[in-house]
């Protein structure tokens, strides 16, 4: 009687399958670039036939777009984590500007995101979106899902800010969303300028977001982070 053990393939679920294709282009997108991703190369990456792929995937685009939403969404949920207190309210990650109040400060979640906004991992993510922006020209399911991704940072982040207004820790003439978008388009800016020697910028431009958030936002200068 032959003593070998024949090994069982596990089959994983359609969930389990298309989320792990997935993640596997997302991390492809963030550390080489959206152009990289192909249902060829997810299916080497993966062990898996090509064709498995394209079951779930049927065109590279369709993978691509979804890549990219899924790097920025997890981006997002790192660099400024829904308060319990937001979704308590119904509100989804990045809808709307809800008011209700978290367990932390305002002034203490929003230093946290920009102290995060800086290093290896932001200028991954600083550079995905420079190469989503690029290639939305002529990838309309991408634009799509670059707009999604961009109200869902506008809405986080606008968030907070009415947060901290609501609380009497900001006072801002501007709309919340206003205040959230500039603070974006500085952040923007830096990443585009700076790309991955953004750590050697001069330290008051590297501060420029928190400038001109603590001065918007009538907070003390050095509030919001060194």
């Amino acid at each position: 009687m032959s003593s070998s053990v024949q090994r069982k393939r596990i089959r994983k679920s359609p969930a389990a399958r298309r989320a792990e294709i997935v993640e596997k282009a997302a991390e492809i997108a963030l550390s080489e670039g959206l152009e990289c991703i192909t249902l060829r190369r997810i299916g080497e990456e993966l062990d898996v036939r090509p064709g498995l792929v394209s079951h779930y995937f049927p065109s590279t685009e369709e993978l691509v777009a979804e890549a990219f939403g899924s790097a920025a969404t997890g981006e997002l949920d790192t660099l400024l984590p829904a308060e319990p207190a937001e979704s308590a309210g119904g509100l989804s990650p990045g809808a709307g500007t809800g008011t209700g109040m978290g367990t932390r400060s305002a002034t203490e979640r929003l230093a946290g995101f920009f102290a995060r906004t800086s290093g290896p991992a932001w200028n991954d993510i600083s550079r995905l979106w420079i190469n989503a922006r690029h290639l939305t020209r002529y990838r309309p399911s991408l634009r799509d899902r670059v707009a999604l991704q961009e109200a869902a940072w506008r809405g986080r982040l606008a968030a907070v800010i009415e947060d901290g207004v609501t609380r009497g820790e900001f006072r801002t003439q501007e709309e919340p969303s206003v205040v959230a978008v500039q603070i974006l388009v500085v952040l923007d800016g830096l990443g585009a300028d700076g790309g991955a020697d953004a750590d050697m910028l001069p330290p008051a431009v590297a501060r420029m977001a928190m400038t001109w958030a603590e001065r918007e936002l009538g907070l003390e200068r050095g509030v919001l982070g060194p």
